[in-house]
């Protein structure tokens, strides 16, 4: 399964995830103008992009950018639905990294969720919903996700996904500028 000819629709108890639409538009609004949840979003090596979106126009280019990235095979954009309230509230991105660093030939995964989300079991159902089949999705073997040292949730989930802390540092492609925080998980 190659996500890139067909973006899989992956469900859960509680939640949805396929690829991002232009109609998820106002929901991912309120994600990403989320001052509270900023923090917790991974823009490491995104071109100086912080993922603080505080308009419809500045949402609506980035979902023309995440939709543009997937035809063009860089990354996958899935939004999570919440079935409960039929909303989107944050998104996971997914791609293969090619690198000269330790994190060589493994899949990136980074999940943006609305601060109210920001919960040990709602990010656990979300890495278990993933996980297994973003082996194949992306061609990989191990998975990078990154964890800030005071994301107290996140980290519980993490752990309970089976993810440990790395020691090594990300390097970014663009820079070379080194970013910590990395945790991985083996197929």
């Amino acid at each position: 399964m190659n996500i890139y000819e067909k973006c899989p629709v992956l469900e859960s108890d509680n939640f949805i995830l396929r690829l991002t639409q232009k109609e998820d538009c106002d929901d991912l609004l309120e994600v990403y103008s989320d001052k509270n949840a900023l923090p917790f979003f991974n823009s490491d090596n995104c071109h100086g992009d912080n993922f603080y979106y505080a308009t419809r126009q500045r949402m609506e280019e980035a979902l023309s950018f995440w939709d543009m990235s997937y035809q063009n095979g860089w990354f996958a954009r899935m939004s999570i639905i919440d079935k409960k309230r039929a909303k989107a509230i944050g998104t996971i991105e997914v791609c293969y990294r090619a690198s000269e660093d330790a994190f060589n030939g493994m899949g990136i995964l980074r999940v943006d969720v609305r601060s109210d989300y920001e919960k040990e079991a709602v990010l656990w159902e979300i890495f278990s919903l993933i996980l297994t089949p973003m082996y194949e999705m992306v061609g990989c073997r191990e998975v990078l996700t990154k964890v800030p040292i005071y994301a107290v949730e996140r980290m519980k989930a993490a752990e309970k996904a089976g993810f440990q802390k790395s020691e090594h540092l990300l390097i970014g492609g663009q820079d070379g500028y080194a970013y910590n925080g990395y945790w991985t998980v083996k197929q």
